[in-house]
């Protein structure tokens, strides 16, 4: 069965930078769930897993457009300390999180004051070249419940 439009799909991953560094990877773990098709995932990946088969192993390089996107060099903000979430006490170069009105956003620290932090809101991994290892785990046609809701349910999935 080829992966297309409107099947929940679950794969395995390692990211590596451009100098093939891992820099993540869920081996080891369940797999990852999404919707194929309903922008629940990077779209360099959903398109590089499109027509694929479950057991396929492949590598793909994907541009910082297919992935975490380009860097905004207007990326900065001051932020109240008391916003940033994962840590006690803040230093320049921790990551943090902060929910806006999108959701919640990693941003990393750039100064601290006793108030305020100025943070790059860029991703961490934005504006650079990214590959992909994958493996597709398992595919299948999608719930009519999943394609309303628009996400996968279940392991590696959405859980209501």
């Amino acid at each position: 069965m080829s992966i297309k439009d409107d099947m929940v799909v679950q794969f395995n991953y390692t990211l590596r930078d451009e100098a093939g560094e891992v820099l993540e990877t869920n081996e080891g773990l369940d797999p990852i769930a999404y919707l194929h098709g309903h922008d629940n995932m990077m779209p360099g990946v959903e398109k590089a897993m499109e027509g694929k088969a479950v057991g396929e192993k492949f590598s793909v390089t994907l541009p910082p457009e297919e992935t975490y996107g380009v860097r905004n060099e207007n990326g900065e903000q001051r932020v109240s300390i008391k916003h940033l979430q994962g840590a006690k006490v803040w230093k320049p170069g921790m990551r943090a999180i902060v929910s806006t009105d999108q959701g919640q956003r990693q941003v990393t620290v750039l100064k601290v004051g006793k108030f305020m932090a100025t943070v790059d809101i860029n991703h961490p991994l934005a504006g650079r070249e990214l590959t992909f290892d994958l493996e597709v785990v398992d595919a299948r046609e999608a719930t009519a419940e999943e394609i309303a809701h628009g996400h996968a349910h279940g392991v590696g999935g959405h859980h209501h």
